[in-house]
């Protein structure tokens, strides 16, 4: 037996990511990837900063809880904010970015789907049929893989 190699342990600073700490910890992992994305989507940059201004997280917060944005509560008086109506302009912004969010996804869903059935295609060459062209679905693929392992496996013990 060799010796395996482990990858060696990257050390994060998080201290940029103070700021999400004032969130339930619920909402801070869709928060994260909002604001990274918008700001993929809305700027040509290639590195990003990822302390959002409080603007930007209120944004993200008031799609989480309903398109509302709220006031932070003022502690003294222990009321919650007065809720804010989006402007057209605003609610127009969101729908674009909601479209490119969509295409965005659809794109990697196809990249994937067709790497996702290229490896089914090499598997299938590899397997052994009657008549070799036969055509065979994901799972009859799968199904002949696992017996054709087997069978190679009790080969191999014999």
């Amino acid at each position: 037996m060799g010796m395996r190699h482990r990858k060696p342990t990257t050390v994060v600073d998080l201290a940029p990511f103070h700021w999400i700490l004032q969130f339930p910890p619920l909402l801070v992992y869709p928060i994260a990837v909002r604001i990274v994305l918008s700001r993929m989507l809305n700027s040509d940059q290639t590195e990003l900063d990822l302390n959002p201004s409080s603007s930007e997280s209120e944004s993200v917060l008031s799609d989480a809880r309903g398109g509302c944005v709220r006031d932070k509560p003022d502690e003294a008086e222990g009321k919650r904010g007065v809720q804010q109506t989006l402007s057209r302009e605003e609610k127009r912004r969101r729908r674009r970015a909601t479209a490119k969010y969509r295409t965005a996804h659809a794109t990697r869903e196809r990249i994937r789907v067709e790497a996702f059935n290229v490896a089914f295609a090499e598997l299938r060459k590899l397997l052994p049929t009657l008549p070799p062209d036969k055509k065979l679905s994901k799972i009859e693929i799968l199904r002949l893989a696992i017996c054709y392992i087997s069978y190679l496996n009790h080969v191999l013990d014999v």
